[in-house]
């Protein structure tokens, strides 16, 4: 059964940083495209950023030049650095491993205070 469990989120000040991280406990993760969504309080998961099995990199506008995801194949691992984090950043960030269906993990808290 595949396990994705995040971690490295948490209360930080408005220019502060994090460093996310999702291990996934599955075979072929270096088969799988990567993402990592966030959900605000009482709005929609939107999708942030995204590394595919490519090594092709995606982000939302509202990251770009802030955040960099990236991910190490041999510990099937997927990461998010968070910097200059601003109060609209705060949610629960969510990694999501796709191919042909999708996983999700439970997902971990950033609260960013202005």
């Amino acid at each position: 059964q595949v396990q994705l469990v995040e971690s490295g989120g948490g209360l930080v000040p408005a220019g502060g940083s994090l460093r996310l991280s999702c291990v996934a406990s599955m075979f072929n993760f270096d088969l799988y495209g990567t993402r990592w969504y966030r959900q605000a309080p009482g709005k929609q998961r939107v999708l942030v950023a995204s590394i595919d099995r490519n090594d092709t990199v995606a982000y939302a506008d509202s990251v770009k030049g802030r955040f960099v995801i990236s991910r190490d194949n041999a510990k099937n691992s997927l990461y998010l650095q968070m910097n200059s984090l601003k109060p609209e950043d705060t949610g629960v960030y969510y990694c999501n491993v796709y191919r042909a269906i999708e996983f999700w993990g439970q997902g971990t808290q950033v609260t960013v205070s202005s």
